[in-house]
């Protein structure tokens, strides 16, 4: 086995059952592994200099071909009605078949860091077979540095390799495509799929299992700090604006999509950003088109014209294209990853019924119970299937990636809450006027500046009114936006129309929220939205 690159050199590959006829090349970095994926034929150069790739069938995550691995450490720990589950000798065989797979292959390795709070990261090695999911990788997690490198010991180990095939009679899997997660010996394997996406959250995956028991709140958000060190955390399902809002110009960025909240304040589980860009544009988010015009970014499915140039309204391969690159391309990134305990919380929606206000403060209980609705709505044209507005509830914001009872998540939130004062926001970034296809998109303009007047605590100041079919507290007026806006009625041609659609909406919450109501306690479910006479 030839091997090259820097490690240590008492612990390679070899460790982790790996051999190959082939050569191991530990942590290359972008230069290199550019020039590895063109040789190979899996990528090619923008007009920029940032390297694209496809991903084949597979443009976006798999989670109904995720399992984890049942054994007597997760069976009282793991929520099985959201994790299927694989046994340990179905599992075992599988690991035999990658290693095989693997034998004759060139492997690229890279030596990652999930967590920038060092007393609570991961130290992970990842396994590749595709040059550029190396790269991707290297981009998406923390880089350690050359010496920590010299002693790198990993505590989970990832092997991706896309051309396994698994079966579903000896593997129990669903299909040829297989995400294996054992969280036992801390061994991820994923076959059958292309998508770079999978590897990043099967990180998050291990984390959002382990932090919990030392009483951390690991969060699928993103993060960022004012100058006066006043932190804030985004929650939001993919799509709702958790990258594009985060990445503020007049704020320091903490992370754009996995953070954890310690004893010393919040971290960043990554090192880079992996943002969606479909109609990515320079006027909109400059700080995230700039990144796309780089070289060490990687782009997604992103389609290229003939001059080779990225264009970003095309969505014919996917409307989930996406560009990976390191945190620090981002002028205002920061250097640690690490930020105080959040002043605020914003959970954003983007609700696609036309129903929710454009921002709105929450009580406590309320905050727990939008954290385990987790809402957001799909739109036609984003999935095959979707023709009209759709409701989705991801519990905790981020359920594909939770092992553990949301309960254990909410109720660690809440004490944080509690504990530090802090301030909740619901920020709906979908539709007004309207629903999808009658109305418009909220206006990115209001949407950043009622952000602004939340964190800098103005907000604080203004009149606002209860709701009255989720009973949270609407501003009436605010400094700088349309009033009319303000309320989502109002902004209906007919307001009866908005009425029987607020009534639909209110239903959805009160129909999905029932799985968690024996898991709560009265204040929370006193949270609830209402039926209401005035929705009527």
């Amino acid at each position: 086995m030839t091997e090259t690159g820097k490690r240590n050199p008492a612990c390679g590959i070899e460790t982790a059952g790996l051999k190959t006829s082939g050569t191991v090349r530990y942590n290359f970095g972008a230069a290199f592994l550019t020039e590895e994926a063109i040789r190979r034929g899996e990528a090619k150069l923008t007009a920029h200099g940032a390297l694209v790739a496809e991903t084949g069938q597979h443009t976006g995550r798999s989670p109904k071909d995720k399992f984890v691995v049942r054994d007597e450490n997760t069976e009282d720990h793991v929520w099985w009605d959201n994790n299927k589950p694989i046994s340990r000798a179905q599992f075992d065989a599988l690991h035999t078949e990658f290693l095989a797979q693997a034998a004759d292959k060139d492997l690229y390795v890279q030596d990652l860091i999930g967590g920038a709070d060092r007393s609570l990261c991961l130290p992970t090695r990842v396994v590749t077979e595709f040059a550029w999911h190396s790269m991707f990788i290297r981009n998406l997690l923390i880089r350690p540095t050359a010496a920590e490198l010299a002693s790198f010991v990993p505590e989970m180990t990832i092997i991706d390799l896309p051309s396994f095939r698994a079966d579903p009679a000896r593997h129990g899997t669903r299909t040829e495509t297989v995400i294996a997660v054992d969280l036992t010996r801390m061994i991820v394997l994923i076959g059958g799929t292309a998508y770079a996406g999978e590897m990043k959250k099967s990180v998050f995956t291990a984390l959002n299992y382990l932090l919990p028991t030392k009483g951390v709140m690991p969060m699928h958000c993103s993060a960022n700090e004012g100058p006066d060190g006043d932190a804030a955390v985004f929650f939001g399902l993919s799509g709702t604006g958790k990258t594009t809002l985060s990445a503020d110009p007049k704020r320091t960025l903490i992370g754009d999509d996995e953070h954890g909240w310690g004893p010393d304040g919040i971290f960043n589980f990554e090192g880079g950003c992996y943002a969606k860009t479909i109609r990515l544009s320079a006027e909109a988010e400059p700080e995230i088109f700039a990144t796309t015009q780089r070289f060490g970014t990687v782009l997604e499915n992103v389609v290229l014209d003939d001059n080779r140039v990225p264009d970003f309204d095309d969505g014919s391969r996917t409307e989930n294209t996406r560009c990976a690159y390191p945190l620090d391309f981002i002028p205002n990134a920061s250097a640690t990853g690490q930020a105080s305990h959040p002043k605020n919380i914003i959970m954003l929606t983007a609700d696609a019924f036309g129903v929710m206000p454009p921002i709105a403060k929450l009580t406590p209980a309320q905050a727990m119970y939008h954290f385990l609705s987790g809402y957001t709505a799909k739109v036609a044209g984003t999935e095959r299937g979707v023709t009209e507005p759709e409701a989705t509830f991801s519990t905790c914001f981020g359920a594909p990636f939770m092992p553990r009872h949301p309960s254990e998540y909410g109720n660690l939130l809440r004490q944080l809450i509690a504990e530090h004062n802090v301030d909740c926001w619901l920020v709906n970034t979908g539709w007004t006027g309207g629903a999808y296809g009658t109305g418009s998109r909220m206006p990115i303009k209001a949407t950043r500046a009622l952000l602004s007047a939340a964190l800098d605590g103005s907000l604080n100041a203004v009149e606002f009114r209860t709701d009255a079919n989720f009973g949270f507290a609407v501003p009436v007026s605010v400094p700088g936006v349309d009033s009319k806006i303000l309320d989502p009625r109002s902004t209906w041609a007919d307001g009866a129309a908005y009425d029987r659609q607020a009534k639909k909406l209110v239903s959805m919450f009160i129909d999905n929220f029932g799985k968690f109501e024996s898991h709560v306690d009265a204040s929370v479910l006193g949270a609830a939205p209402q039926v209401r006479e005035a929705a009527e």
